[in-house]
């Protein structure tokens, strides 16, 4: 008897073309008299997609709402968006996916299956939307785009358009999912033509899209002095990202909830108005400007941190989730706990030691396989592809945005493939970077 396929199969086999126009019409009106309006939406397309032919539209990936202001931007023309590998399992999209032929790919993995479905697609006389990034913002600013971006748009032969947003990581960050009405924006624009893009270098090209992503949520709405429906949580969860108080030191001690940050060692914190503007509890409370500034210097304190301890370490207790051969997982949950164990990060790289599936299992990435976790819905937990395999893991602790950022600077550290903004040097002026680094 032939063994039963299971679903990471038959997703391997699938083939790609582009949406039916039936589908593009009833998500654009759908889209457009329903999900949109409630986010005060502003879209401007200065350069229409061609009626025919090949395109690819790259954006800032500012949140799971995005896909709106994609379609917007494009309609009347059908493109297929390319999604994260283990988002294809969850019971609630499987269905749309199907309709919108969506392209799964591995984020910040090898994944030949994907580009050959985006090849497939282009060669077919269809446009993709695809995201640099890999996945959306985490602190409200860009992250630097996957290596290697420039000759894969190369590859594609395509004229790139680039979509601008504004707005929609506020909306619904990604370490509190509430949505919250304030203003969005959209911009479409061509971006590089199939001639710029033989002209130019891959490296060039990746440059590029750093530059014209570059953006700061926070920076942007505090400018614009935009008003947002908070409900009083403007601060929930907040302390995943914001973890080490900037006035004692401490790391893992601040406690966030409804629209105040308080560190528990010191008391030092403030609570966050409707404009996302931090107010100190009082004149001798220490607050950055915004939450990706404090973030900023969080990365800056464990640069420093795991240059001065060469044996630094660091483990977390960890339950362990996989995706299930035989069955979507339901309840908009992204994984399937499975098991648990030891995390840890330190100079080799990430290991884990504990059980999966009633057994003993275990493995060791070094950071010339790793540079960054995946941070696929939320702060709350993250995943990594082992053999291949997708396996997400949910800390104890609120503890994901300090392992984020401790997998990013070790790798800096010790390879640094995946280099950070060139504005961002001074965080590493007079410091050791690696071994690719000239």
């Amino acid at each position: 008897m032939k063994p039963k396929e299971t679903l990471q199969t038959k997703l391997s086999k699938r083939k790609y073309r582009s949406p039916s126009p039936v589908v593009t019409y009833a998500y654009n009106a759908i889209a457009s008299a329903v999900l949109l309006p409630k986010y005060n939406p502003h879209i401007t397309v200065e350069d229409p997609l061609p009626k025919k032919g090949p395109f690819v539209i790259v954006w800032n990936h500012l949140s799971r709402l995005d896909h709106l202001y994609t379609m917007k931007a494009a309609f009347p023309r059908s493109y297929n968006m390319v999604a994260g590998y283990s988002e294809f399992f969850r019971s609630h999209l499987h269905a749309v996916f199907l309709l919108n032929r969506i392209i799964p790919k591995k984020v910040y993995g090898a994944d030949i299956p994907g580009v050959r479905a985006i090849s497939s697609v282009l060669r077919q006389g269809g446009g993709v939307a695809l995201s640099p990034e890999g996945m959306s913002s985490i602190y409200g600013v860009n992250q630097p785009v996957i290596p290697g971006t420039g000759r894969f748009l190369q590859f594609c032969g395509a004229p790139v358009y680039f979509l601008e947003l504004r707005g929609e990581y506020l909306t619904s960050t990604k370490h509190f999912l509430e949505e919250r009405k304030g203003r969005t924006e959209a911009r479409l624009r061509l971006l590089y033509t199939v001639e710029d893009l033989k002209a130019a270098s891959p490296a060039d090209i990746d440059a590029k899209l750093n530059e014209t992503f570059r953006h700061d949520e926070f920076e942007w709405t505090r400018e614009n002095h935009i008003k947002w429906k908070m409900h009083g949580r403007s601060c929930e969860h907040l302390d995943e990202i914001c973890y080490r108080c900037p006035r004692c030191g401490a790391d893992l001690a601040t406690e966030a909830s409804d629209d105040r940050i308080v560190c528990r060692e010191c008391g030092n914190g403030a609570r966050m108005n409707d404009y996302y503007e931090f107010e100190p509890f009082d004149e001798k409370c220490v607050l950055p400007v915004s939450p990706s500034k404090w973030v900023e210097e969080e990365r800056a304190a464990v640069i420093d941190e795991i240059r001065a301890d060469s044996d630094y370490s660091f483990t977390e207790r960890v339950k362990l989730g996989y995706l299930p051969p035989y069955k979507y997982v339901k309840k908009k949950r992204t994984s399937e706990i499975c098991g648990e164990g030891d995390f840890t990060i330190d100079h080799k790289g990430l290991h884990y030691r504990g059980t999966k599936l009633g057994a003993d299992w275990s493995f060791d990435l070094d950071y010339k396989t790793v540079f960054s976790l995946v941070i696929m819905t939320s702060t709350a937990r993250f995943a990594l592809y082992v053999d291949g395999e997708f396996y997400e893991f949910y800390p104890e602790r609120r503890s994901v945005g300090k392992m984020l950022l401790l997998t990013e600077e070790m790798h800096r550290l010790h390879v640094n493939f995946w280099r950070n903004f060139p504005w961002l040097d001074r965080l590493y002026e007079g410091k050791e970077l690696g071994i690719d680094n000239d």
